[in-house]
């Protein structure tokens, strides 16, 4: 089976296994995925996740956060650039999540990082998704 957009389907089973409640999530690994996956557990929405070989591409597991009660830590993501529109942002127009509170992942010439890091270094670039 083909997937047109990955990076959709990865934030799609990860928003699915969230609401479900469950503890990981296995997702077909890609460079992409695991960069997007090390800004996640760096911004403190998701635990771990590990690489597990398969002899084909890998699946990337992730190991989802909760808070007391099981409730959740992530409270919405969101696609932004799309294979069908992308979305593109200079420095200057780099979007702020619900004011600074969540976090935008952007790909950049110096690899996929977040909307602060990206003020910081001064580059723009696709913002592929929101998380907040």
């Amino acid at each position: 089976m083909h997937i047109t957009d990955p990076i959709a389907d990865m934030l799609t089973r990860i928003r699915n296994a969230n609401s479900a409640k469950h503890d990981t999530v296995d997702i077909p690994a890609s460079n992409m995925k695991k960069s997007i996956a090390q800004i996640l557990v760096d911004e403190g929405y998701i635990k771990n996740y590990k690489i597990i070989e398969n002899g084909q591409q890998g699946i990337i597991r992730v190991t989802l956060k909760y808070g007391e009660n099981k409730t959740q830590i992530i409270t919405g993501l969101r696609r932004v650039s799309k294979p069908g529109l992308r979305i593109y942002s200079n420095v200057e127009e780099m979007p702020k999540v619900m004011k600074g509170l969540g976090v935008a992942i952007v790909s950049t010439s110096k690899g996929v990082m977040t909307d602060r890091e990206a003020r910081k270094q001064h580059v723009g670039g696709e913002v592929l998704a929101f998380i907040w």
